[in-house]
C-alpha cells in the first residue's frame, strides 16, 4: 500500500482514498464509526494536523497537514493497512490515494463537509453523523 509523493509534509492536502471496486463498505454505522476511531489512532501513532474529514459510504477525504519529518504515505499506509485489519475486510481499498495541495483551504474544507449533501447523505453538512461538520470530533482550527 505504499506510495510514493512529491510532497510528504508542511503543506495542507486534500486526500482522497477509495474502497476497492467503490463498495459501500463505510454505509454501514459501525464501519463508518471505526473509520474514524482508526483515523486517530494513526494520529496518535504519526502526529498532523486534522483539519476535517468526511467518510463517505465509498470513499473518504481528510484535509490535513503533516508536519516534518513525517510522511504523508506513512500515515496513510497506516490507515489503510489499519482499518483493513480493524475491518476484517481483506481486499478494502483501492492501491493508490490522491493528493490534491490546498491553497484555499476554507473552500477545501466546504467541499469535504457539502459531499454528504450533494450524495444525498444528508441534507445539510452538519446532519451528516461521519464528518467534521458534525462538530462531534475533534480537529484543529484552521488557522493553526
Amino acid at each position: 500500500m505504499s506510495q510514493r509523493h512529491f510532497v510528504q509534509n508542511d503543506q495542507t492536502m486534500l486526500v482522497t482514498t477509495v474502497t476497492l471496486n467503490r463498495a459501500p463498505v463505510f454505509a454501514h454505522a459501525a464501519n463508518a464509526r471505526e473509520a474514524i476511531d482508526c483515523l486517530y489512532r494513526v494520529q496518535q501513532l504519526h502526529p498532523f494536523f486534522l483539519f476535517g474529514f468526511v467518510i463517505m459510504p465509498d470513499h473518504c477525504h481528510f484535509l490535513l497537514r503533516v508536519p516534518a519529518p513525517g510522511k504523508i504515505s506513512t500515515i496513510m499506509s497506516a490507515y489503510k493497512g489499519g482499518l483493513t485489519f480493524d475491518l476484517g475486510i481483506k481486499k478494502l481499498w483501492q492501491l493508490r490515494f490522491h493528493i490534491r495541495l490546498v491553497e484555499d483551504t476554507n473552500a477545501a474544507l466546504a467541499y469535504i463537509h457539502a459531499n454528504p449533501v450533494r450524495r444525498k447523505l444528508s441534507g445539510t453538512p452538519e446532519t451528516y453523523p461521519w464528518s467534521s461538520a458534525a462538530g462531534t470530533w475533534d480537529i484543529v482550527p484552521l488557522d493553526v
